[in-house]
């Protein structure tokens, strides 16, 4: 077998695997059982042995394995959620020389989850319209950069817990495609096949018994296809505004920014009377406060996560009054006095269930809760205390995942 691997930063540890096996006959040695979701292809999640890294291989043809790696890593240089693409491996043969599939190799998204396993672990009809934004804000930002998808749909995203909501990950590009430019018909393409997907899905969630609250699938596709026309709506729309209006272009970067969203360009063209304006946003991208958060701390989260971090360092600042001192020292102080000893009063049984952002988030929270029952402010250690005895322990396990 002469195996032929296509990678940026080939993982050598990967190449001892049985690659002359079907994945579908793989030892449960090679594999990790983390919950994956539905698939046309053979797919397993895979570990290169004890403290070693955690990778999803996927089989198909070399065409398309090639093909969805290039593209996987396109979006990844434009900072876009989406898989990492790791290597291709190609020209496996079994022990009688018969030709086997190819091979792509993603590294596996940390506490990332499929649609169903949310759904069979807890999750209701209350938490949908959460999951359906974080679709929308995922089609949003590819449409944006001019993907088209083709195959819009809950099994080809993987979902993350981001301070009570959730963030999207795309993690089949098959079908996609980068456009110099997007026409609205392939973008309302997209949506359609998207409305028809999540239908389908929704329908399949019920039968299951995955989906235990009753919900009606039209309503839900009603919500994707409003929630994807306002969000489309604010980030690109042109407005007029008149010359004793300026005020009006800060207004508009400050709501982009409120949704997470930075602007990159605003273009205003003053109208032929010359007594208004056109303003038109040229290029926005997700991450405000993310990128805000780890200029300050070094810590790279998810964006309302981000969001939930900068609250509580502000108001940690107004609570010492260090409003005049240097944002950065006073970061440190912060994440060394207070997110990184919460952080590690979790115990390591515990640490597997929810990322530590999200605890951070879900202790703010749960303090909320305590301090209105007390009447009074509770200290945040002992609220760590508490909702670590009292509420992590209820999160569903995940099997360990190993490094990566």
């Amino acid at each position: 077998m002469a195996l032929r691997v296509v990678a940026t930063r080939p993982d050598p540890a990967l190449l001892p695997l049985p690659w002359s096996q079907p994945l579908a006959d793989w030892d449960e040695v090679h594999l990790v059982p983390l919950p994956r979701g539905l698939s046309r292809h053979v797919v397993r999640i895979i570990t290169t042995g004890p403290g070693g890294n955690t990778y999803v291989a996927k089989e198909t043809e070399e065409e398309i394995a090639n093909r969805e790696y290039r593209m996987l890593r396109e979006l990844g240089a434009k900072r876009l959620p989406c898989v990492e693409p790791q290597c291709v491996i190609s020209g496996r043969t079994d022990n009688q020389d018969r030709p086997l599939p190819s091979v792509l190799v993603t590294r596996h998204l940390r506490y990332s989850l499929p649609y169903r396993w949310l759904f069979s672990n807890g999750l209701g009809a209350a938490e949908l319209p959460a999951i359906i934004d974080a679709m929308v804000v995922l089609l949003v930002r590819l449409h944006l950069t001019h993907f088209y998808w083709g195959d819009v749909s809950l099994s080809n995203v993987l979902f993350r817990r981001n301070a009570g909501e959730f963030s999207a990950y795309l993690v089949d590009a098959e079908t996609g495609e980068l456009k110099a430019t997007l026409s609205d018909a392939m973008r309302e393409h997209d949506v359609e096949v998207g409305c028809e997907n999540v239908y389908a899905e929704l329908l399949d969630l019920t039968a299951s018994g995955d989906l235990k609250d009753s919900v009606d699938p039209a309503e839900v596709i009603a919500l994707l296809r409003e929630r994807y026309d306002l969000l489309w709506a604010e980030l690109t729309r042109a407005e007029e505004f008149g010359r004793d209006e300026m005020w009006r272009v800060e207004q508009r970067i400050e709501r982009l920014n409120e949704l997470g969203f930075d602007v990159d360009e605003i273009e205003m063209v003053a109208a032929p009377e010359g007594d208004c304006y056109r303003l038109q946003p040229k290029v926005v991208e997700l991450g405000h406060h993310a990128r805000e958060l780890q200029g300050l701390t070094g810590l790279s989260v998810e964006e309302n996560q981000a969001r939930r971090l900068l609250n509580d360092l502000a108001a940690y600042t107004a609570h010492l009054g260090l409003a005049g001192e240097n944002p950065e020292i006073v970061a440190n102080q912060w994440l060394v006095r207070v997110y990184e000893p919460i952080k590690a009063m979790v115990p390591p049984e515990l640490r597997g269930r929810l990322e530590p952002a999200e605890i951070f988030h879900e202790i703010l929270v749960h303090r909320w809760f305590l301090s209105e029952a007390a009447g009074h402010e509770v200290d945040i250690f002992d609220t760590a205390r508490d909702y670590i005895a009292v509420e992590l322990p209820k999160r569903p396990v995940l099997p360990a995942a190993g490094p990566t």
